[in-house]
């Protein structure tokens, strides 16, 4: 993926995409990875993403008052944008730096920013989200883990949250739990909670994938009592806390170009072997796709820069996006005499595998496209 973003009032990026870039190439030709569709989710290498701490590529929008780099959205898109196209393992610290950082600063207790976000920037402390549950699929509102207060002060969690990534790996979770009402008050009486990992009284069950991997996780609150420090934000208000958090998890690159590693082989498997006009076609057809739907994410990092809270149009990225890394992989796969090899083979075939194997995930983590649709009509207006 290449390209450059020049916005009023953010400095140039070439300088910093040429570095990331050179960065990459080296990381690939030392062998320190391979590069692989959904790397965001399954590319799991906690000293691939201290090498990006390190470097200043993590915790990019965090003040630097809290170790951050102060930096722009749009320039955290340039490094998560080549990192994507790269296949590069970011899984570690993806959730945290894409959406808990972000959380945790605009609803965290000075403690709770002091306490997480400089180990985020630096690629140390990783984080799960604790939101869909069982019987539930997409519909938040519908949460049955309850969080009751108790006498001093504490909080006692029972229930399951179910695909929770990469919780059996990470240092804390993000939980969206009833704290007040009932069942029936929908978006009422719902908060956040800062879980920290492991935990005695809570159980992470490893939920395997169609490639044999398990980065999805069944989690159980077994009566699991944490400290009133852990309340995130305010009482009753998880819900608008949740709503904001989903505009950097919807409308990121992630959601458009998990599968460009694959993309970016065929192409140059094309380019040495030669390609037929009916390639051709797919090819431009889908680059033209992807460079669409860049601009669309584009809009929503500018609107995030700018303080703004985009979430019809992050929810429109997200189903749109994910819908394309669906087509990405069958119009290869079609258009392809390769056949996919999870182990052997050579590199491209094993991209193929791995796209393929991954993509019934693609239209349903982060909300179902239909429930993503029923939030672009909403907020539309469309009734």
């Amino acid at each position: 993926m290449s390209g450059t973003l020049r916005v009023h009032g953010v400095p140039d990026t070439d300088r910093l995409r040429s570095e990331v870039r050179a960065f990459l190439r080296d990381e690939i030709s030392r062998g320190s990875f391979e590069p692989a569709s959904d790397s965001w989710m399954a590319g799991f290498d906690p000293d691939f993403s201290a090498r990006l701490g390190a470097r200043g590529w993590l915790g990019m929008t965090i003040p630097t008052h809290h170790d951050g780099q102060g930096r722009s959205a749009l320039e955290r898109f340039v490094v998560t944008e080549e990192m994507l196209a790269h296949g590069a393992p970011v899984a570690a610290h993806w959730i945290a730096d894409r959406q808990m950082a972000p959380g945790i600063l605009a609803n965290g207790t000075e403690a709770q920013k002091s306490r997480y976000l400089p180990g985020i920037a630096a690629g140390q402390i990783f984080f799960a989200i604790g939101m869909s549950e069982p019987d539930a699929g997409s519909d938040l509102a519908s949460v049955r883990t309850r969080a009751v207060e108790n006498a001093d002060g504490s909080w006692t969690i029972t229930g399951t949250k179910v695909w929770t990534t990469g919780a059996h790996m990470a240092h804390a979770m993000v939980l969206l739990a009833r704290s007040d009402g009932h069942h029936g008050d929908r978006q009422e009486g719902l908060s956040q909670f800062i879980v920290d990992l492991p935990h005695p009284d809570i159980e992470i069950r490893p939920i395997q994938s169609i490639d044999g991997a398990a980065h999805f996780n069944e989690v159980i609150f077994h009566d699991a009592r944490v400290g009133g420090d852990a309340l995130l934000g305010v009482r009753g208000n998880g819900w608008a806390q949740v709503m904001g958090e989903l505009a950097f998890e919807r409308s990121g690159p992630e959601r458009y170009l998990s599968t460009m590693p694959l993309l970016r082989a065929w192409a140059d498997l094309l380019r040495e072997s030669g390609a037929t006009a009916e390639q051709r076609t797919t090819l431009g057809t889908l680059a033209a796709r992807a460079a669409t739907l860049r601009q669309m994410s584009l809009s929503v990092a500018a609107e995030l820069t700018a303080g703004r809270k985009p979430d019809v149009l992050a929810a429109m990225v997200k189903d749109v996006g994910s819908t394309f890394e669906g087509d990405v992989v069958e119009a290869i796969r079609a258009s392809s005499t390769t056949v996919a090899h999870r182990k052997g083979g050579d590199r491209f075939a094993r991209l193929l595998a791995n796209g393929i194997l991954h993509t019934p995930a693609f239209t349903l983590r982060g909300g179902t496209n239909e429930i993503l649709r029923g939030i672009v009509a909403r907020g539309l207006g469309i009734r």
